[in-house]
């Protein structure tokens, strides 16, 4: 691709905030760096991505609701976790984690595993954990 046919569709789902590295052939005939801030169909392919992720999301925390899952399960399935890497940021044994998705098993954490937890998800300590926003 030539240089000046890098694609920069501005409609990304960051607003430009973000630049990708594309490489293109320069007038020279070399190869050269070139930032781009988008291509429409990345974007479009990006954007339904998401659109399913918070359709998981929200499905996640009806469950929640109906008591079938705790609020661990919401927050897992919000920050794109699964129940392995959880374990490994919250430093929790995967059967433990196991756990602690079922409302029974939350009902039972300790203050050092709420915690670890919090620290996982990347919320404050004064953040209810409980919380589903």
């Amino acid at each position: 691709m030539e240089k000046d046919k890098v694609p920069q569709d501005d409609e990304n789902l960051l607003e430009g905030k973000t630049r990708e590295l594309q490489y293109a052939v320069d007038e020279d005939g070399k190869y050269v760096a070139v930032k781009s801030v988008g291509w429409e169909p990345k974007n479009i392919v990006l954007q339904q991505e998401w659109e399913l992720i918070n359709e998981k999301v929200q499905h996640a925390k009806s469950l929640v609701e109906k008591d079938k899952y705790s609020p661990l399960y919401y927050h897992m399935k919000k920050g794109l976790m699964s129940s392995w890497v959880l374990a490994k940021y919250a430093e929790i044994s995967w059967f433990k984690v196991i756990r602690h998705l079922k409302p029974k098993g939350y009902s039972k954490l300790n203050d050092d595993q709420i915690r670890k937890y919090k620290y996982a998800f990347n919320m404050k300590d004064s953040d209810d954990l409980s919380k589903m926003d």
